[in-house]
């Protein structure tokens, strides 16, 4: 295949995330956003060493797996991959990628492992208990816009008045935030020229009891009184109950959403949720699952695979440990929990959190992992592992492999970073003996795994080989 040629094939398989494999005449392409069984047109970008990847061009026969998606915006949004599928034509696509990633490296292990195939979403539409949404125009000096960012596009925004991740309450405070601004013709922040106001506006919604946290963010490049927003907000006939709106400013370059300086409009700065009996109090920018519903049948699965402690007996270690949802779980049964987490401001919600859930022997550690494990005195009987997006840091992971724990669970919420690290663990006389995908966001093309993970007493850490 060429590069800048046109091409159109078959879609053979999707794999993590969403990288579709096309077969056409000329050769295989991978080309994302496409599903599997679809005659699509793309164009390659990059050809080299038999290895082609192209940008879709258009569907030119629908898969006959695919429905009507139930969202209008599908496909202009760059939001979600699988909104044509049914659910369970989903589920096991990404059960399907995550058995083939494990495959590729647990091959390697002479014992089997278990794979307990993908555990649904509760609910499939409106789980999301947080989204971002961003200002901008859809098409160049066109009307003010407020969604998500259009597929493929770093610049274009498209007002998602109608998305199926998020409930009513949601839509409502979307169409009435862009109605208030477009009716004073409000400027949004240029992501180029680096001019404007307007920049993001974050909702979140605890599932459990329904209380809402909204902010603005925007630049000072501006004035704008904003007590005819507040109060429009406040007049919306909701399902929840909006206990907090906040103005925060950021005047950063980059497009995230963070906060120089942040101001109450309305209620408090935090709201709250339950989970598995533990109540958490979340402020705008804390780390929490996005899918509480979701969240509960991760974190039971993690108690599971944990098994049995012990009266009492036992000190755990939960590495990156967020605001600590997962220590807090591990309390009731362990003798003593201890959270490492960067972030420092989620290690005081952790903190917080804990005593709010009248838990005493769970100590939380702000500082990387790589350095922390340096200073601990305590060792663990047991760890956990919950990290980000990238994995575990690999000068950390012989520190982590170093203390000879018996179990370890790791939590991942990318299966290709998890397969690496595997293999260092393999390599370090540990087995995997059982793994689960469990599905935390629907219609995208994230999944997360939970892997429960054996030392092998029999095995000779210099000579790597077995006794």
């Amino acid at each position: 295949m060429k590069k800048g040629q046109i091409y159109e094939g078959i879609v053979e398989r999707v794999d993590f995330p969403n990288k579709g494999i096309v077969r056409a005449e000329e050769g295989i392409c991978v080309v994302k956003n496409s599903l599997p069984g679809q005659k699509v047109s793309f164009c390659v970008n990059k050809s080299r060493k038999g290895k082609a990847e192209g940008r879709l061009l258009s569907v030119i026969e629908k898969s006959p797996l695919e429905i009507e998606s139930p969202c209008p915006h599908f496909g202009i949004c760059g939001g979600c991959v699988f909104l044509s599928l049914p659910y369970e034509e989903q589920l096991k696509i990404k059960e399907e990628q995550v058995k083939k990633l494990l495959d590729s490296v647990l091959k390697k292990q002479e014992r089997e492992y278990l794979f307990e195939g993908i555990k649904a979403s509760p609910k499939p539409y409106e789980y999301r208990n947080k989204m971002e949404f961003s200002f901008g125009d859809e098409v160049k000096d066109g009307p003010l816009s407020l969604g998500m960012h259009k597929r493929g596009s770093f610049y274009d925004i498209v007002t998602v008045s109608e998305c199926k991740l998020v409930d009513e309450d949601y839509r409502k405070i979307l169409k009435e935030t862009l109605f208030c601004f477009k009716e004073r013709n409000t400027s949004f922040y240029h992501r180029l020229r680096h001019e404007g106001f307007l920049r993001h506006l974050l909702v979140r919604k605890a599932s459990k009891t329904g209380e809402i946290l909204v902010a603005l963010i925007t630049t000072t490049q501006e004035e704008a009184a904003l007590t005819e927003w507040v109060n429009s907000l406040l007049q919306l006939e909701l399902g929840g109950k909006i206990v907090g709106i906040l103005h925060t400013k950021n005047d950063s370059v980059a497009d995230v959403v963070k906060s120089d300086e942040t101001v109450v409009l309305y209620g408090q700065d935090h709201f709250y949720e339950e989970l598995l009996g533990l109540r958490f109090k979340i402020s705008q920018f804390s780390f929490f699952q996005t899918n509480s519903l979701g969240a509960e049948v991760l974190y039971e699965t993690v108690r599971e695979y944990v098994g049995e402690l012990g009266e009492g007996e036992h000190t755990v270690f939960d590495l990156y440990s967020g605001t600590g949802t997962i220590a807090q779980l591990m309390a009731p049964v362990a003798k003593k929990v201890i959270g490492v987490e960067i972030v420092e401001e989620a290690v005081e919600a952790a903190k917080k959190n804990a005593e709010l859930n009248g838990l005493t022997n769970c100590e939380f550690i702000a500082g990387d992992v790589l350095r922390v494990l340096d200073e601990v005195t305590e060792r663990p009987d047991m760890i956990i592992l919950d990290p980000p997006r990238d994995g575990i840091h690999p000068k950390a992971l012989p520190k982590i492999i170093a203390y000879g724990v018996k179990r370890i669970v790791y939590v991942s919420c990318k299966p290709t970073s998890l397969v690496r690290d595997l293999e260092v663990f393999l390599e370090n006389g540990y087995e995997v003996e059982r793994a689960v995908a469990v599905e935390q966001f629907p219609w995208t093309g994230n999944v997360e795994v939970i892997i429960k993970m054996q030392y092998n007493a029999n095995f000779v850490r210099m000579g790597k080989e077995k006794k």
